[in-house]
C-alpha cells in the first residue's frame, strides 16, 4: 500500500512540477524551491572553506582557476540572458575556489558556488583542461541537477515531504542527503548525479566552455587523460557515478560539432 501511495504522489508531483532543462530542452522534475537550496549551498559551501582554507589567489593554479572561472561565468551569463533565462542567472552568483586535497574532485552548489581540488589541477594540463571541468560544473547549476537529484531522492524516502519541513524534522538526514547530492567531501559523495545528467552536463559545458573562447575539443582530451589515470587502482572520485570512460568520450565526440559552432576562438 505505501508503495502505492508513493508511486501515486510521484506521478502527481511528476505532473506539477516539470520543467525544461537550458541548452536540451530536456524535460525535469524538480519540486524543491531554488532560493532554498541556494542558502543551504551557501552555508555548506562557507562551511567547508573554513575548514579546508582556499589556496591563495597568488598560487598560479588558484589564479588560473579564477582566470578561467571569470572568463566562463560572462559566458554563461551571457547565454542565459541571451536565450530568456533570466530567473535562472538571477539565482547565480558564481565564485570558485581551489582548495589543498590531493582528491580528484571539483564540485558547484546551487547558485554557482564552485570548489577545485588540487588533486584535480595535473590532470587539466592547461587553461582549456580547467575550463571543462569548470564547464561541467556550471552546467550542473544552470541545469539544476542538484534540484532535480534532491527532488527525485526526497519522493522516493521521504515521502514526497517538502524541504522546509524534512530540515525540521529530519534535519541531520536532510542535510546528509544535500551533501551526498552536490557530492560534497569523501563519504557523502557517493550519490552525486544521475549519468544521465553527467552527460547532460558534459554537453552543456562544452557549449559553455566554447562561447567563452576555449576550443571544446579539449573536453574529449580531457576525458581521455580521465580515462588513463582511472586505470589505476583507485577510482577519482570525481568519477564515482560517472559513464563509462569511452562511452562518454564517444557522446562527446558525436557532440562536437554542434558545440562548435559556438566557439569563437580569443
Amino acid at each position: 500500500m505505501r508503495k502505492i501511495i508513493v508511486f501515486s504522489l510521484i506521478t502527481i508531483m511528476l505532473a506539477i512540477a516539470c520543467y525544461k532543462v537550458p541548452v536540451t530542452g530536456r524535460r525535469q522534475f524538480r519540486m524543491l524551491p531554488e532560493g532554498l537550496l541556494t542558502g543551504m549551498g551557501i552555508t555548506a559551501y562557507n562551511d567547508f572553506l573554513r575548514t579546508n582554507p582556499p589556496v591563495p589567489v597568488t598560487n598560479a593554479d588558484a589564479s588560473k582557476v579564477k582566470t578561467v572561472g571569470d572568463r566562463m561565468s560572462r559566458a554563461v551569463d551571457d547565454y542565459l540572458l541571451k536565450y530568456g533565462y533570466k530567473k535562472i542567472k538571477k539565482n547565480l552568483n558564481w565564485s570558485y575556489e581551489l582548495v589543498s586535497s590531493p582528491v580528484v574532485n571539483a564540485w558547484c552548489m546551487p547558485g554557482g558556488k564552485i570548489v577545485f581540488y588540487s588533486g584535480i589541477m595535473p590532470l587539466t594540463m592547461n587553461e582549456s583542461g580547467i575550463a571543462v571541468i569548470m564547464g561541467h560544473e556550471m552546467a550542473h547549476a544552470v541545469a539544476r541537477h542538484g534540484n532535480e537529484r534532491m527532488s527525485q531522492q526526497m519522493a522516493l524516502y521521504m515521502g514526497g515531504i517538502s524541504l522546509v519541513i524534512a530540515l525540521n524534522d529530519k534535519p541531520e538526514e536532510t542535510r546528509n542527503l544535500f551533501l551526498a547530492v552536490y557530492g560534497v567531501g569523501g563519504v557523502l559523495g557517493t550519490l552525486a548525479y544521475s549519468r544521465k545528467h553527467e552527460y547532460e552536463a558534459d554537453k552543456i559545458g562544452m557549449i559553455f566552455m566554447a562561447m567563452a573562447g576555449y576550443d571544446p575539443e579539449e573536453a574529449i582530451h580531457f576525458w581521455e587523460r580521465m580515462q588513463a589515470y582511472s586505470s589505476g587502482p583507485q577510482i577519482p572520485q570525481f568519477l564515482s557515478t560517472h559513464p563509462n570512460h569511452q562511452s562518454r568520450i564517444v557522446e562527446m565526440k558525436k557532440f562536437l560539432p554542434k558545440a562548435k559552432k559556438y566557439y569563437k576562438q580569443q
